[in-house]
């Protein structure tokens, strides 16, 4: 990720997006640096690029990373669209795209971001979820984020990005990241309310990222045993 503080979504020279002291500025990231890295893929639907959502992406990857030792990956279904498009079962997929549910499918954590669209998320975003196993992602923490042109849209994540993933039986964090258009500039993320809400939202997920991270060793060892 890249090390700018634009590009990673702080205003340069802060390490925090709230000043100290200040009644809603979130604690530090927890540090877990001896653990193995957890495998955190973030799906963005955007279609153009650069994107908004893709942008939001990178920036929530950035502050997981800083709070736990992650792998990461960022799937951004616009590339993917032409090989998409017209399939209806997975095996018609080509193996790049195989590749990235396949990706999806074994996250310990992920990351979803779609534009809005028509009061949903893309059409090209639920295709994609179509074709992932549904089994796949139970109990699998989900961190859940939109663009949209104004803040009208904002329910969005509760009104159709949490019904999603409830089908999936994932667990999906307690706060959504819901951003604006005039949150962006220059490529990066510069709306300092819209850190602080991004930071918070990460914070509120750790104990659980935590818990999946502690959790992920005795799975593979329950697996070796069976």
């Amino acid at each position: 990720m890249p090390s700018d503080p634009c590009q990673r979504g702080y205003p340069a020279g802060t390490q925090d997006c709230a000043p100290a002291g200040h009644p809603e500025a979130a604690p530090p990231l927890l540090k877990r640096r001896d653990d193995p890295p957890l495998r955190i893929v973030a799906v963005s639907g955007g279609l153009q690029r650069p994107s908004r959502a893709a942008t939001l992406a990178e920036h929530l990857l950035d502050l997981i990373g800083e709070g736990v030792p992650c792998d990461q990956h960022l799937i951004e279904l616009g590339e993917l669209a032409p090989q998409l498009a017209g399939a209806l079962r997975r095996s018609q997929l080509p193996e790049t795209v195989e590749r990235q549910l396949a990706a999806v499918e074994r996250a310990d954590v992920l990351v979803v971001v779609t534009p809005v669209y028509r009061g949903s998320y893309t059409g090209l975003f639920k295709h994609f979820f179509d074709f992932i196993d549904q089994d796949a992602l139970v109990d699998t923490p989900i961190l859940l984020a939109a663009t949209g042109g104004s803040e009208r849209h904002a329910l969005v994540i509760d009104h159709q990005l949490r019904p999603l993933f409830s089908f999936f039986q994932a667990r999906t964090l307690p706060l959504g990241v819901y951003a604006t258009d005039k949150d962006f500039a220059d490529g990066c993320v510069q709306n300092e309310a819209l850190m602080q809400r991004a930071r918070l939202a990460v914070q509120r997920a750790m104990p659980l990222l935590a818990l999946s991270h502690r959790a992920a060793p005795a799975v593979t060892e329950a697996a070796a045993v069976l």
